[in-house]
């Protein structure tokens, strides 16, 4: 009986998001026209900003997604991952997640594929037949999908993941001991290859049904795979070169995907082309490439976004030359302070960034209004901190955006602090400065009349910069005291 209830709220919830909104006529999110490094979507430039729960507002039964984007859309975020169904954690286990939204209660993950009548799922209940779609699933996937739309959300839909190890390969449907299609028996290491024997088939057919299934949605990006370096690392790089100890081993070290990967993420990305090339409308791809800080050489045929993962600045800065949307696609191991996840986001999208999404420990079952307020895993998100995060989203909203792009030459000398610097050909200036002030900034001008306000990142209170006739050249722009951030915008009249 239960099941029943949920699979018809499913259903109504889906009915009235469609009826709410018809998407129809709205062009999918593209890259905008005029600024590749940003996007397109009810015809308007934007930059996309998310705290958001860990992934698994569908394929938990549990969970209440209604509830989750309206507080999104409340909040002012415009962006949330999913996790497509293909990979699921251990509750109370994996990644000292206490409060898993991506690790159902047992018997109340809602996968893709229908349930046998066998016993000896491993996450309780009965085993998965993988040659058949779960209604109730789609109808989560739809009216999570129409419900976000509604709200202007952009859903990243992810398709696979890496394992990771043994406990969340034992978890996953594709693992012959969860279904009773006799998948091969396979190393993790090996899932997301093509030498994953006939899972590959199976993985192709989920591929394209979601492909099919979201087609209709005009705010959907499809992400190939979660850290896809994580099962099959190459050592790329170290962040720090100095360290006597753990120099090539996370969190020191940036790892890509070997070429196994990379050749089945092809074949992933041609799916998804190929699947759409059949269907009304197009829909971008993203790329997830590595953790930190990586000068890509070239993203997979077919990719418009490119991921990274705890990135650094610089990840945004190394690459902006490839001329497609930068994203700080995850963060959230950086413990509980607010303000660590508030700086990264200033601090990637003044580089040129064009989204940043923190983790939010604070969304899980039963707290869909992202209240949980107690310690849920290794990172945090708060009410606090989306309120801070919706200043940097409304400061992005205000600039012309897409006429910007990262200025290294207008700061000549910040002492005490760091900046990072959009502008444009016609004299908008945005800046975050990164630190505690007052400080001193030297900045070199060409001449003009000029004006702007200063923006506390924590309090979001405006001060006047105060305006001034500028004859060109060096200008001391001295900032009122703040702490943990200020930003900046100037315009040249």
């Amino acid at each position: 009986m239960k099941h029943l209830l949920h699979v018809l709220l499913s259903f109504l919830v889906t009915t009235v998001a469609l009826a709410q909104g018809d998407n129809t006529h709205v062009a999918p999110i593209s890259l905008h026209p005029e600024n590749p490094h940003y996007f397109l979507f009810h015809d308007r430039g934007l930059a996309l900003v998310g705290s958001g729960e860990h992934y698994g507002a569908v394929l938990n039964g549990d969970f209440d997604y209604a509830k989750y984007l309206a507080t999104l859309e409340a909040e002012g975020m415009n962006y949330t991952r999913l996790f497509g169904g293909s990979y699921v954690e251990v509750p109370g286990k994996s990644f000292g997640i206490l409060r898993n939204d991506l690790a159902p209660a047992s018997g109340r993950f809602v996968a893709p594929w229908a349930r046998s009548e066998t016993a000896g799922y491993a996450g309780g209940g009965n085993k998965f037949d993988l040659e058949k779609w779960n209604p109730e699933y789609f109808a989560r996937l739809h009216g999570f999908l129409a419900e976000a739309e509604r709200r202007k959300i952009v859903v990243e839909i992810t398709l696979f993941s890496s394992q990771y190890a043994e406990a969340q390969w034992a978890m996953s449907p594709f693992n012959r001991a969860n279904n009773v299609n006799h998948t091969d028996a396979i190393d993790w290491r090996k899932v997301n290859t093509l030498e994953n024997g006939n899972v590959l088939a199976h993985q192709e057919k989920y591929v394209r049904k979601l492909v099919r299934e979201a087609n209709r949605s005009p705010n959907v990006i499809f992400e190939i795979a979660n850290e896809p370096w994580s099962d099959r690392p190459v050592l790329a790089n170290v962040v720090n070169p100095y360290l006597f100890a753990g120099r090539d081993q996370y969190p020191n070290s940036v790892d890509l995907p070997d070429d196994l990967s990379m050749t089945w993420q092809t074949r992933v990305a041609e799916w998804i082309t190929s699947e759409e090339s059949k269907l009304p409308n197009r829909h971008l791809i993203a790329q997830n490439c590595c953790n930190f800080v990586y000068p890509m050489r070239q993203t997979i045929p077919g990719v418009s976004v490119v991921n990274f993962h705890y990135a650094y600045p610089e990840a945004a800065v190394l690459n902006y030359g490839l001329g497609k949307p930068l994203s700080y696609d995850e963060t959230g191991f950086l413990g509980r302070e607010d303000e660590k996840y508030a700086r990264q986001a200033w601090n990637f999208m003044l580089s040129g960034g064009g989204v940043f999404d923190n983790l939010d420990y604070s969304f899980s079952v039963g707290d869909e209004d992202g209240k949980d307020h107690e310690a849920n895993g290794p990172g945090g998100g708060s009410p606090e901190l989306r309120r801070r995060l919706r200043i940097l989203s409304d400061f992005l909203r205000d600039l012309p955006l897409v006429e910007m792009a990262p200025d290294f030459d207008t700061v000549q000398q910040a002492g005490g602090v760091v900046t990072h610097m959009l502008s444009s050909h016609a004299g908008e200036y945005a800046m975050y400065v990164d630190g505690d002030g007052p400080a001193e900034i030297r900045l070199k001008l060409p001449p003009g009349k000029y004006s702007g306000s200063w923006v506390d990142a924590i309090t979001g209170e405006r001060k006047d910069v105060g305006g001034f006739n500028h004859p060109g050249g060096e200008k001391i722009l001295k900032t009122p005291a703040f702490r943990n951030g200020i930003a900046a915008r100037i315009s040249r009249k």
